[in-house]
């Protein structure tokens, strides 16, 4: 049987990513397991480029049937302590993928995702917050836990996340914890531009109606 490896962008010597997410969809449709095992095995891989190039792979299968990359979850958290900020932030949209599918596995590496968001780039952070969120929307004790970080990080990050990053916290947002997600971003819509502000406010409606 041919290696899927093989199809991945650094051996087709291509710098584009389109054959990485060619295969990513290949084995997303095939439910490819033995073929997405391969591609794991190889974050562990000598070449930076080939580590780079599974990331990518495992977080687009991630985006379209995260149940076939759940498994993997401690392997991305791995990457989170990566030298290369490539397999860092890849690592963390993996985990964005999967968070509410492996939320068991990964409650307790909620503070390693915390330290990576920290020290971390725009997109670490951005995937981070969906991560998190994922984790605490699974159940009421995790969204005590988890959430009040989330709230801490809306109101100290740039303006111009705000709305993303707003969207992406609403899935843990419940009866509980919705009047202090609204509360803290009604305070962040007076340094956000029309765009923005539109963009928050709807995310606090739709907070209003969980």
């Amino acid at each position: 049987m041919m290696s899927v490896l093989n199809k991945i962008a650094h051996f087709q010597n291509r710098r584009d990513e389109l054959p990485n997410q060619e295969l990513a969809r290949q084995l997303a449709e095939s439910h490819d397991r033995q073929g997405i095992q391969e591609i794991a095995e190889n974050l562990w891989n000598k070449e930076p480029n080939v580590q780079a190039d599974c990331i990518k792979v495992l977080y687009e299968i991630g985006y379209r049937e995260p149940e076939l990359v759940a498994a993997y979850a401690d392997d991305f958290v791995k990457l989170l302590k990566s030298r290369h900020n490539r397999l860092v932030w890849g690592g963390m949209i993996a985990l964005s993928t999967v968070a509410a599918l492996a939320a068991d596995e990964l409650e307790a590496h909620v503070p390693e995702i915390q330290k990576a968001m920290e020290r971390g780039s725009v997109i670490t952070v951005d995937a981070g917050v969906a991560a998190l969120a994922g984790i605490a929307s699974t159940n009421d004790e995790r969204r005590r836990r988890i959430f009040p970080y989330l709230l801490k990080h809306l109101a100290t990050c740039r303006p111009k996340d705000v709305p993303q990053h707003a969207e992406k916290a609403l899935v843990a947002v419940g009866r509980e914890n919705k009047h202090a997600f609204s509360e803290v971003l009604e305070k962040r819509l007076e340094d956000m531009n029309a765009a923005g502000v539109k963009r928050v406010r709807k995310v606090i409606k739709d907070a209003e109606k969980r």
